[in-house]
């Protein structure tokens, strides 16, 4: 499992420009000096297993598509936990983990599923357990580079479950990583959604076949 690349000089892409206007983390220019400015229709949808077993494998997918006609500088998703009767807790816990909330704990973020593969190509770091080659300096945020109007891209999450229960994962799509460049679907706000998954205690169950293939049973 890998640990989520966090930003802690700076805000969190979650809230899309948190760090708007900041000096670059350090010295220097100016962190948002070459994102446009202004807003981007994107029309996004995401699919995923909502009701799992301990141990399954799933495919997180998000596809977001661009529906205007200029040029997005660069499409990310960052993942959120929370829950639907408590203000949301952002990414307090790294992506695809909840926070415990307990004291002295060294790290109070508990592992829901395992991330087995990222989004973007999957290469050193991929294959050695890492966040994958889109993984950015924000906080459980991925981005996938520039998309042309009327592309689309596609980020998927390799995941197996590892805590039972009934989990919220939100999800967001932005046009860029500063907050200049806004993402919006055709209602002006912008492209999210929310997943509400229930993992069961008992595992899946599986045996090998005649033909030498692994069957996964319910």
């Amino acid at each position: 499992m890998f640990a989520a690349v966090r930003s802690r000089s700076c805000a969190i892409i979650g809230t899309v420009g948190a760090c708007l206007g900041l000096v670059a983390c350090g010295s220097g220019a100016r962190q948002d000096a070459s994102e446009p400015d202004g807003k981007f229709p994107v029309k996004a949808s995401a699919s995923w297993t909502t009701s799992q077993r301990l141990s399954q494998h799933t495919k997180l997918i998000i596809t977001a598509r661009n529906t205007g006609n200029r040029m997005i500088p660069n499409v990310a998703v960052t993942i959120t936990d929370g829950n639907p009767s408590m203000p949301r807790i952002g990414t307090r816990a790294q992506a695809f983990q909840e926070v415990l909330d307990m004291p002295g704990l060294a790290n109070q973020s508990r592992p829901v599923w395992i991330v087995d593969q990222a989004p973007g190509p999957c290469g050193y770091s991929c294959h050695t357990g890492g966040p994958g080659a889109a993984v950015t300096a924000y906080s459980n945020t991925w981005a996938l580079g520039s998309l042309a109007p009327g592309k689309s891209v596609t980020f998927d999450w390799h995941l197996t479950a590892v805590a039972p229960g009934t989990h919220y994962v939100y999800w967001r799509v932005a046009a860029g990583l500063n907050g200049k460049a806004r993402a919006v679907t055709s209602g002006g706000g912008p492209p999210k959604g929310t997943f509400t998954v229930n993992i069961a205690k008992a595992p899946a169950q599986a045996y090998v076949d005649n033909n030498g293939k692994v069957v996964t049973t319910p």
